[in-house]
């Protein structure tokens, strides 16, 4: 009995979720997860499945197997997000040279990505569409004038404003210093010029 319920998991596994494993193990290096980390984690999910008491009610193996995966890789940022600082000061002593970013790393970068899509958010209207238009969509000037019905200076103008109040705002931050809105920025120095 229990020969045969193993004997039908394993088969339900090999014929609906490994087919998927390759997806799976590509959408995990695109989220930059270490090769080493993406073994683990997909012999986790397969660990998971083999737990379960059935397998009957599972209508989409591809999106179930995707969604533990997926927990699991959340999980692991989690968990890398709470190690203690001494562990982290001693993980920067060992050398180990590898060109994959570390966990950490990822997850600094996705946390800076985020605020930069914040503060970008925070600019003042036009400056906002001129600078996503320009870095993030790489529409040329000329485009983003046409479109937009405005100079080309003043797209240049406009990207180089939103270039400045970006990186001012990103220092205020690493200096600690309460930000206030980039608008609210743009416009109390331009009260100020005009004194």
């Amino acid at each position: 009995m229990i020969g045969d319920r193993r004997a039908r998991r394993a088969s339900w596994v090999a014929s609906k979720v490994m087919p998927h494993e390759p997806a799976v193990r590509r959408w995990l290096r695109k989220s930059r997860v270490a090769e080493s980390e993406i073994d683990d984690i997909v012999q986790q999910a397969y660990c998971k499945l083999a737990e379960l008491d059935s397998v009957e009610g599972i209508l989409r193996p591809d999106a179930y197997f995707f969604e533990i995966v997926r927990r699991l890789f959340v999980g692991s940022v989690r968990r890398a997000r709470i190690v203690s600082l001494d562990s982290i000061a001693e993980m920067g002593t060992l050398n180990i040279g590898t060109d994959e970013p570390s966990p950490e790393r990822v997850v600094a970068a996705r946390r800076e990505l985020d605020e930069v899509m914040r503060l970008i958010d925070r600019l003042p209207a036009r400056c906002r569409k001129v600078f996503q238009l320009r870095k993030i969509h790489g529409l040329s000037q000329r485009e983003i004038a046409a479109r937009l019905r405005i100079a080309e200076t003043t797209v240049e103008n406009d990207v180089a404003k939103g270039l400045r109040l970006i990186s001012r705002a990103l220092r205020a931050q690493s200096d600690k210093e309460p930000q206030r809105s980039l608008s609210e920025s743009y416009e109390g120095r331009r009260t100020r010029r005009a004194d």
